[in-house]
């Protein structure tokens, strides 16, 4: 038997972790890692205390049809990636890996060209991690560098030059 290499073996956690997800479009799941330990873990699903998407049975943004990467406000959720964020100390994040998986849910194909919305991005910027890894099918995956995102600010200051 082969041993899995240790990215895929951290997207699998992630992927695991995506099972708990409760939003009726995507189940994303991510984990946290540095220096080759689990520091945590974080699923999509609404705030602590109040109704997911599965338990009402109706996703808003999909009724109103609102294509992905837009109007996250009309979102109950808590995306996976922030859920990672709360459960860790800024210190343990600091230099770390975030490892990203995302499934349709609809199909239950890995999400095609998946990648952090911009609230995500600035939170992952500011807890101190350096790369991310997003899966795009069972074996093959991105790197991401925190840093690209710092030096190519998408956000409207960086766009207006200001």
């Amino acid at each position: 038997m082969e041993r899995r290499d240790k990215v895929n073996y951290y997207l699998d956690l992630a992927e695991m972790v995506s099972q708990r997800g409760t939003c009726l479009r995507r189940r994303y799941g991510a984990v946290i890692v540095k220096n080759d330990e689990v520091i945590s873990t974080g699923y999509v699903g609404a705030p602590r205390g109040r109704r997911n998407c599965t338990d009402m049975g109706r996703c808003i943004r999909e009724e109103l049809k609102v294509p992905r990467g837009e109007r996250y406000e009309l979102c109950r959720s808590v995306h996976a990636e922030q859920n990672t964020i709360i459960s860790a100390s800024r210190n343990e994040m600091i230099g770390s890996s975030l490892f990203l998986v995302g499934i349709d849910a609809g199909t239950g194909d890995y999400v095609a060209n998946g990648n952090c919305c911009s609230m995500c991005k600035r939170m992952i910027i500011n807890a101190g991690i350096a790369k991310v890894y997003i899966r795009d099918t069972k074996d093959e995956y991105r790197v991401i560098e925190v840093q690209s995102w710092i030096d190519n600010d998408e956000s409207v200051e960086g766009i207006m030059g200001y």
